[in-house]
């Protein structure tokens, strides 16, 4: 178990300092795909007639979402994916900035066809929003690069640390359970630390006000890479897999699913990840409604 902690830590770092982020601006080609176009519900009414629309996250994480160097256009490895769905389905693509706390009420109302706002699979999700797998999610730890932290793994590793989650993510719920766990055996719990940008983040951990980052993997491998000022020392304790997320019931989850499984069969779904470091999160084939993490 160790090892493999250890493998995926090195191969995303190594990934990641690869990355020429002017030429990731440019779109990747996509090809459209009858069977995936075929699966559309004919009752479907988009959003936006012959358009895709599509939430991503508003701030600026890379590689999952971030500005081009025009500071207008949104690349990273989610827009591409949304790109790859839209390309796919023989839709034009409207990408639309949006707070992780937003996303579940703009599905729910009707203001997107689709969240792709990393969004991992659960148990509670599921009964509301249907699910069409294309990552796997890991979590990571990290923290600044002169920490004298150099491993977590357990609960007690988080003891009286000052600890960066996103509100209403799986990371502030694994958190949270851990701090229960201190609690019943007498250690001090993790002070949870709730920011909404990644910049002030980065300021948190430099400055000594927080003492480790807990998100996705793929962001923390991607710092720790591109600055050298902080380094991943763990992974979380429970992976499930990131989504395409829609509205219940509604049907397009499948015209999805057949998106990305003839995307990886094509190896435009490799070619995407490949160029955002993300190799090791990749899936052999897309899931609708897999099990999901429970707590």
């Amino acid at each position: 178990m160790k090892y493999g902690l250890l493998a995926l830590i090195g191969v995303a770092t190594a990934g990641h300092a690869s990355l020429d982020l002017h030429a990731n601006e440019q779109p990747l080609p996509v090809t459209q795909d009858p069977r995936a176009i075929a699966a559309i519900p004919k009752d479907y009414r988009f959003v936006e007639p012959g358009t895709l629309t599509v939430a991503i996250s508003a701030l600026n994480s890379p590689p999952l979402a971030l500005l081009a160097s025009d500071n207008r256009t949104r690349i990273g490895s989610d827009p591409d994916i949304a790109r790859l769905l839209a390309g796919s389905l023989g839709l034009k693509l409207k990408l639309v900035p949006t707070a992780w706390e937003d996303w579940p009420l703009g599905i729910s109302a009707g203001r997107y066809d689709v969240a792709l706002v990393n969004i991992a699979v659960t148990e509670q999700r599921k009964e509301k929003f249907d699910f069409a797998t294309y990552r796997v999610d890991s979590l990571a730890f990290s923290v600044k690069s002169t920490s004298k932290t150099e491993r977590i793994e357990r609960a007690a590793d988080l003891s009286g640390k000052k600890v960066i989650v996103g509100s209403g993510t799986n990371q502030e719920r694994i958190l949270l359970g851990w701090n229960e766990e201190n609690k019943q055996a007498g250690r001090e719990p993790a002070l949870p630390v709730y920011l909404t940008d990644d910049a002030s983040g980065n300021l948190y951990i430099q400055s000594g006000r927080a003492d480790v980052f807990f998100g996705p993997q793929s962001v923390s491998a991607y710092k720790a890479a591109l600055t050298g000022k902080t380094r991943v020392v763990g992974l979380g304790p429970k992976k499930a897999f990131v989504a395409t997320t829609t509205k219940k019931g509604n049907g397009l989850v499948y015209a999805l699913q057949a998106a990305i499984n003839g995307a990886i069969q094509r190896g435009e779904y490799q070619s995407v990840l490949a160029r955002w470091g993300e190799q090791g999160e990749a899936v052999s084939g897309s899931q609708v409604n897999p099990p999901g993490i429970t707590y």
